[in-house]
């Protein structure tokens, strides 16, 4: 109840004076106003408990600070993915010959390269500033890339013929364009290096670029590249470019004591047949780590969303 003070005044015209401190408070009447100030009082009353928020668990935060260094880790490997691809591209600018850029292989790097970095930036501001719209943009990424690379790799198995043929074709145009791309050039000389082998079918098939043919008005007219030597450096320190001049203008026997004679195409078909437990390991393995970090991502996102519902 509201207390108020009043002045009492003695009766036949005394002076007034003002009474004990106890005697000048007295009750006056009931006034609505007075719950609210009671619900004012107990609303800003420091002596009322109030439960306290949530807080994330030392686990939680663990994780969090995990997602945030994986993403980090695959962030500088898109960047230098995309580095690798930028510089390939522009090294060999102008393209020569006309090649489109579409298809140049080291467009596949840069593209590559934008897509790790993209998402794995997703996943690291997500993961640092506690941010579901990233995180879900996170998930779904990796969600759908784990998705293609599942789709893809039953596609191999179930399409085995028609990757062979694929490949086939592949190694045909490396051929025929050696001299127009100097992706394609390494790209074959690397494999005709390792897997000692000369050519598609055998090393015949370099009559068919236009640079080694025996018609072409060049030096290196019925020849083949240098990486088909059996011995291109030829008891030197530099390797002999033209130890393959001349080679498709000679007999079999004598071609085959200057360079490899066989094909590249059951010499590539034997090696992928050997690595392909390597193979599928890589590919497992890849999953797995896109499984780990969208885990993490899954129980940040978890722990953000309780903490904001409270």
């Amino acid at each position: 109840m509201a207390l108020s003070r009043v002045r009492l005044f003695q009766p036949h015209g005394e002076g007034t004076r003002l009474l004990p401190q106890a005697s000048r408070l007295v009750e006056l009447p009931y006034s609505s106003f007075d719950d609210d100030e009671d619900d004012d009082t107990a609303e800003q009353d420091p002596g009322v408990w109030y439960p306290d928020p949530p807080k994330l668990s030392p686990f939680s935060h663990c994780v969090r600070y995990l997602a945030f260094l994986w993403n980090l880790l695959f962030l500088l490997l898109g960047l230098l993915t995309l580095a690798v691809g930028v510089w390939g591209l522009l090294a060999k600018s102008p393209l020569p010959g006309g090649v489109p850029l579409s298809s140049d292989p080291m467009l596949l790097f840069v593209l590559a390269g934008l897509g790790a970095s993209a998402v794995s930036l997703a996943g690291c501001l997500g993961a640092f500033r506690a941010s579901p719209c990233l995180l879900r943009f996170f998930l779904g990424a990796v969600l759908a890339f784990g998705g293609l690379e599942v789709l893809g790799g039953l596609l191999l198995l179930l399409a085995r013929r028609r990757l062979r043929d694929a490949l086939w074709d592949l190694l045909l145009l490396c051929l025929l364009r050696y001299q127009d791309d100097p992706d394609l050039q390494f790209l074959v000389d690397e494999v005709q290096r390792s897997l000692q082998c000369c050519g598609l079918e055998s090393y015949r098939d370099w009559e068919s670029n236009p640079y080694f043919n025996c018609s072409a008005p060049g030096v290196q007219a019925c020849g083949v590249p240098a990486s088909c030597c059996q011995d291109p450096l030829e008891n030197g320190s530099v390797p002999n470019i033209q130890c393959g001049f001349g080679v498709l203008g000679l007999g079999a026997a004598a071609a085959g004591a200057v360079v490899h004679t066989g094909g590249c195409g059951a010499a590539l078909g034997a090696w992928l047949r050997g690595q392909a437990g390597a193979i599928a390991a890589g590919a497992t393995t890849l999953l797995l780590l896109e499984a780990v970090g969208a885990l993490m991502a899954l129980r940040v996102l978890r722990d953000i969303t309780a903490v904001r519902a409270v």
